[in-house]
């Protein structure tokens, strides 16, 4: 059985073996420079958790399966951080911690994600987010994250309905 929950402290440990285990799919894909081991250090978790990044867990058969993030910037929710173990992928995990995360806000959602991270591209657009043409991505990823410019050059951003609707 899959549930979807809200992560607490006792959880920190299992987010970032998830993270870590997952992030391997970028080695070797993404920009030799954005590649570290581990790719995100506990440390820099405790950050993103400290910064407002609410993260939900998907469990199942009662093991932690996948997570995904969110967080309230200014008028949006970004989708941060979503990763299912590797051992995992492909059985719904994602699909699910996606649909519950956005039921969770009114606000639109952003996903931000590295434009050499096909699969990821394609699993959100599968799941109903349009992909921002470069002026707008540009635009949005220095209005709602904080990130370098090297990070915005190979980034792309996806966007719901709700913000599709609203820049109409």
């Amino acid at each position: 059985m899959t549930t979807i929950r809200a992560a607490t402290a006792a959880d920190l440990e299992t987010i970032f073996d998830i993270i870590n285990d997952s992030a391997r799919a970028y080695k070797g894909v993404i920009p030799e420079a954005a590649w570290h081991e581990p790719y995100m250090p506990i440390d820099h978790l405790q950050s993103e958790i400290a910064k407002g990044v609410r993260f939900y867990c998907c469990d199942l058969d009662g093991r932690t399966m996948g997570v995904m993030g969110i967080q309230d910037v200014l008028d949006v929710t970004l989708v941060r951080h979503a990763y299912v173990r590797t051992e995992s992928r492909s059985q719904g995990i994602g699909r699910a911690l996606l649909d519950s995360v956005t039921r969770l806000t009114p606000r639109p959602v952003l996903i931000g994600a590295w434009r050499a991270a096909s699969w990821a591209i394609q699993f959100y657009q599968k799941n109903g987010f349009t992909l921002l043409d470069e002026a707008e991505k540009n635009r949005v990823l220095r209005t709602y994250w904080t990130i370098s410019d090297f990070q915005v050059e190979q980034s792309v951003v996806l966007a719901d309905r709700r913000w599709l609707a609203r820049a109409a």
